[in-house]
C-alpha cells in the first residue's frame, strides 16, 4: 500500500526506478570509453579493464553488509542513503587526477551500489510486488536496462561530443534526483523478521536451496550475457566482419530487450517463476549456440535471444529469491547478488583466456558450460516456503 492507504501502483514506483537506473549507469559508465581512459592516463588496456573489476568486487563484498542491514533500519532510509552517498564517488570519477585514483572512486561507487540492488530487489517484493504481481519485479528490471543502456551508449556518445569526464560527471545527477524522489514519494516497507545475529542469517541463507538455485541460475545467465557481449567486440573488429568501434558500441541497444522483464514478471505470476527461468536459461542456450557461425544475419538474432533470456532469467530468479521466505529478505538478496557478481566478475576475464586459446568457440563453450549449471540448478523443483520461514 502507498501513503494514504491506496494500492502502490508503477507510479509510486518512479523514485526507486530512477535510482536503480542510475546505480546501473555509473557501473557500466567507463565500459564504452575505454581507449581514452588508456589514453589520457597512458596504461594499458587490460589496467583500463580494471574500472569495471573492481566494481563488480566491491559490490559483491559490501552486499553482505547492506542487505542485513536493511533488515533492521529498513528498506526506505537504505535506498536512499546509498543513492545520495553513489553521487560522491560519481563526482569523484569525473575529477580524478591519476588513475590510481580513479579506481579508488570506483571502488566507493561499488561499496554503495548494493544498498539499490541489493535493498531493492526485497523492496519491490514487500511493497509493490503485492499490488502489481511480477510486473513490479520487470519494471525494476527494465530499470536497471535503462541504466544500462546510459552507461554505455549514453556515455560513449557525450564523450565524442564534450570529452569522458564531462560525460561521467553528468551522471552524478541521476543519483541525486533518486534519492530526493525516493525520500519524498517511497514509503517504508514494515521491517522483516530476521535472526537476531547477522552472521547466522547469512550463514542459514547459504543453506537454502530456496535461495542458491535461483541465484545459481541467475549467475550462469550473467556470466553469459558478460562474457558474450564483452568478447564479441573483439570479433567483429576482425575477419570476416572487420566492422568499427561505433558500428560494435550499437550493438548495445540490444539491451533495449530488457523491457520485456514486466512480461517475463507476469508470466511467472501465472506459470511460477522457476519454468520462466528454465524458458530464458534455454533461449539463451539457444543464442549462443546460434552466434557460432561466423554470418552476421545469425550472430544479431543470436545476440538478441541471449539479451532476452538473460532478462526473461533474471527478472524470474529475482522473484523466485523473494517468494524464499518473509524472514531475513536482505540476507538472502545479499546471498544472491554476491554469487551473482561473483560470476560477472570471472566473466570480465575467464573468458578472455579462452579466446586467447580458442577464439570465439573458447567464449561460447564457457557461455554454455555455465548455462548447464544454471539449467541443472534449475531441474528440480524447489519447495515454497512457509510462511514467516
Amino acid at each position: 500500500m502507498a501513503a494514504g492507504g491506496r494500492p502502490s501502483g508503477a507510479l509510486d514506483m518512479t523514485g526507486l526506478l530512477v535510482g536503480a537506473a542510475a546505480m546501473f549507469a555509473a557501473m557500466y559508465s567507463t565500459q564504452a570509453i575505454l581507449p581514452e581512459l588508456a589514453r589520457d592516463f597512458a596504461v594499458t588496456p587490460s589496467q583500463t579493464g580494471l574500472t569495471i573489476s573492481v566494481v563488480v568486487v566491491a559490490v559483491a563484498v559490501a552486499g553482505w553488509v547492506w542487505g542485513p542491514v536493511s533488515d533492521r533500519i529498513g528498506r526506505k532510509r537504505s535506498l536512499t542513503l546509498a543513492s545520495g552517498l553513489l553521487a560522491l564517488p560519481t563526482l569523484g570519477v569525473a575529477l580524478a587526477p591519476s588513475f590510481e585514483l580513479l579506481l579508488f572512486f570506483r571502488t566507493l561507487q561499488g561499496l554503495c551500489m548494493p544498498g539499490l540492488i541489493i535493498v531493492g530487489v526485497p523492496y519491490v517484493a514487500e511493497v509493490f510486488t503485492p499490488g502489481l504481481g511480477g510486473r513490479a519485479m520487470g519494471y525494476y528490471v527494465g530499470a536497471l536496462v535503462a541504466g544500462g543502456i546510459v552507461g554505455r551508449v549514453g556515455v560513449g556518445l557525450l564523450t565524442a561530443a564534450v570529452g569522458w569526464r564531462w560525460a561521467l560527471g553528468a551522471l552524478v545527477v541521476l543519483p541525486v534526483i533518486a534519492s530526493l524522489l525516493m525520500r519524498r514519494t517511497l514509503r517504508e516497507a514494515p521491517l522483516a523478521p530476521h535472526s537476531e545475529r547477522r552472521r547466522s542469517a547469512v550463514a542459514a541463507q547459504l543453506r537454502r536451496p530456496a535461495v542458491l538455485r535461483p541465484a545459481l541460475a541467475a549467475g550462469a545467465l550473467f556470466f553469459t550475457f558478460t562474457s558474450i557481449f564483452s568478447f564479441v567486440t573483439y570479433r567483429l573488429v576482425e575477419a570476416p566482419f572487420h566492422y568499427g568501434a561505433v558500428t560494435t558500441s550499437l550493438l548495445f541497444l540490444l539491451w533495449a530487450m530488457g523491457a520485456a522483464g514486466p512480461g517475463a514478471g507476469r508470466l511467472a505470476d501465472r506459470f511460477g517463476w522457476r519454468t520462466v527461468a528454465l524458458t530464458g536459461t534455454l533461449l539463451a542456450l539457444s543464442g549462443v549456440l546460434l552466434s557460432l557461425p561466423a554470418h552476421i544475419v545469425t550472430l544479431v538474432p543470436a545476440l538478441a535471444m541471449v539479451v532476452l533470456g538473460m532478462f526473461t532469467g533474471v527478472t524470474a530468479a529475482q522473484l523466485g529469491v523473494s517468494e524464499a521466505g518473509d524472514a531475513d529478505r536482505g540476507a538472502a538478496s545479499a546471498v544472491y547478488f554476491t554469487l551473482y557478481y561473483a560470476a560477472g566478475a570471472l566473466a570480465a576475464f575467464v573468458p578472455g583466456l579462452a579466446w586467447q586459446a580458442w577464439e570465439w568457440p573458447g567464449v561460447a563453450g564457457l557461455a554454455l558450460a555455465a548455462l548447464g549449471l544454471g539449467l541443472a540448478g534449475l531441474a528440480r523443483p524447489v519447495r515454497p516456503a512457509a510462511a514467516g520461514a
